[in-house]
């Protein structure tokens, strides 16, 4: 994170900011308690759908798990943002905020289960051919790579031709995340827009 990726403080979580922001290549994360920051990488992070990278040790875990879509959204948002983990910064209004989304049909969740329990997870915003992942979260080893992994393939198949994931980790590029710069970001983030938009599926829980 450098001090260039701050683009803007303050405004709201309101279903219109947020859609607004994600399509000029914004993304909210709050600063401290009292402002929200609002983000355009320098260096930005991104992962080709069509080079994500699969371990053979990750092949071999991904039939252990079950995978399913959009049926614990806020659960998966409460996990990326459980206090236990180091750095949090998804709050009550961000979950509220995002579920919101969510039940609105702008943001979808990939939940990993393991014996009908919850062990992993990612969720994001997608807008037409745009999906902006926002966080991730494990509690076995695997999970969360196998929901990204499942995930690349449903947006695939939907047709999303821009993947975004803000900044890459040491993780995110073990499975293909690259760096690119924030204008070559918002280029892609263009040519995403004039694709023709597919139909928003509106989705509950």
């Amino acid at each position: 994170m450098q001090d260039d990726d701050l683009i803007a403080i303050g405004a709201n979580l309101e279903p219109g900011t947020l859609i607004q922001a994600y399509r000029h290549g914004l993304f909210p994360m709050p600063m401290d308690r009292k402002q929200l920051g609002w983000w355009s990488p320098v260096t930005r992070g991104i992962i080709p759908l069509d080079a994500v990278h699969i371990s053979r040790s990750l092949q071999k875990n991904l039939t252990q798990f079950s995978v399913r879509v959009d049926t614990c959204f806020t659960d998966v948002m409460q996990a990326c943002g459980s206090s236990a983990r180091p750095h949090g910064w998804i709050n009550n209004e961000f979950i509220d905020a995002y579920t919101l989304l969510h039940r609105s049909g702008w943001a979808n969740s990939v939940e990993v289960f393991l014996d009908e329990q919850l062990v992993g997870g990612i969720y994001g915003v997608r807008i037409g051919r745009l999906f902006a992942g926002e966080s991730m979260f494990h509690t076995h080893t695997d999970a969360s790579k196998t929901a990204l992994v499942a995930l690349v393939a449903l947006l695939d198949a939907a047709g999303v031709v821009l993947f975004d994931v803000q900044w890459t980790t040491e993780h995110l590029k073990s499975l293909g995340a690259v760096d690119i710069t924030r204008d070559s970001y918002l280029r892609l983030l263009k040519e995403a827009q004039k694709s023709p938009i597919l139909r928003q599926t509106e989705t509950h829980g």
